[in-house]
C-alpha cells in the first residue's frame, strides 16, 4: 500500500524557489463590478413592473407582487451566497471572500431574471 502524506494547509506567505517570500493576497472582484451587478439586478427586477403598469394592470396587484419578488432577487439570493461563504469559511477554514460571494449572488440573480424574462416574453 502507498502511504500518502497529508498536504499542509495553504500558506499565503509562501517562499519561492529563491527563498524569497511572496505575499499572495486573496483575489477580489472589483468593487465597481459588484456595485454594477447590484444595480443591474435592481433595474432588472423593476423593469417588468413598469411594463405591467403601462399595460394597465392595477397598481395594487403590481406592488404586492413586487414586494415579494424584488427583495428576493436583489437581497435574498446574494445574502444566501454571502451566508454560504461565511459558513464555508467557519466550517472548512476556507478563504472565500464575502464580496466575491455577493458578486456571484447578484450575477446569478441577474442571469435568473434574464432567463425568466426570456421564458415568459
Amino acid at each position: 500500500m502507498h502511504h500518502q502524506e497529508p498536504t499542509p494547509p495553504l500558506d499565503l506567505n509562501q517562499t519561492d524557489q529563491n527563498g524569497q517570500s511572496s505575499d499572495t493576497t486573496p483575489s477580489l472582484v472589483p468593487l465597481g463590478i459588484t456595485r454594477g451587478l447590484a444595480i443591474f439586478s435592481l433595474i432588472l427586477s423593476l423593469a417588468g413592473y413598469v411594463f405591467r403598469l403601462l399595460t394597465g394592470e392595477a397598481w395594487q396587484s403590481v406592488l404586492q407582487h413586487a414586494a415579494v419578488i424584488v427583495p428576493a432577487f436583489v437581497i435574498g439570493i446574494p445574502l444566501l451566497f454571502w451566508l454560504g461563504a461565511w459558513m464555508m469559511n467557519r466550517l472548512t477554514d476556507a478563504n472565500i471572500q464575502r464580496r466575491n460571494a455577493l458578486s456571484l449572488g447578484w450575477l446569478l440573480s441577474c442571469v435568473t431574471m434574464l432567463w425568466l424574462m426570456g421564458t415568459y416574453s
